[in-house]
């Protein structure tokens, strides 16, 4: 992959790959805290509610509101789907030379 700032990339090779970037994130969420100044860690008002926003291609757009960061992260990841395993096949009945022998007829 180029570097960003080289000079000598044209930009087109560029643009597509900015273009690729962008597209790549469209689906993503987000959680924004609702609070006044600048974003800090998510870790510094745990307990203020947050909007969730996901990302259309060109801008965030609000899909929740969470209540807690904990609330939010449960959003964002929520924990896997649990599927039942396929059901087991019976076990077929053996053939071949271990089989139980006839009885004999003495």
């Amino acid at each position: 992959m180029p570097d960003d700032n080289d000079p000598e990339e044209p930009f087109s090779q560029w643009a597509e790959r900015w273009l690729q970037r962008r597209a790549s994130r469209v689906g993503e969420y987000d959680a924004v805290p609702l609070t006044r100044g600048p974003r800090r860690g998510a870790h510094v008002n745990p307990n203020e509610p947050r909007v969730i926003v996901q990302w259309d291609g060109y801008q965030w757009q609000p899909v929740s509101v969470a209540g807690s960061y904990a609330e939010a992260q449960r959003f964002l990841n929520p924990p896997p789907r649990v599927t039942a395993p396929p059901p087991e096949a019976p076990m077929p009945k053996p053939k071949g030379r271990h089989r139980k022998p006839p009885a004999r007829s003495d």
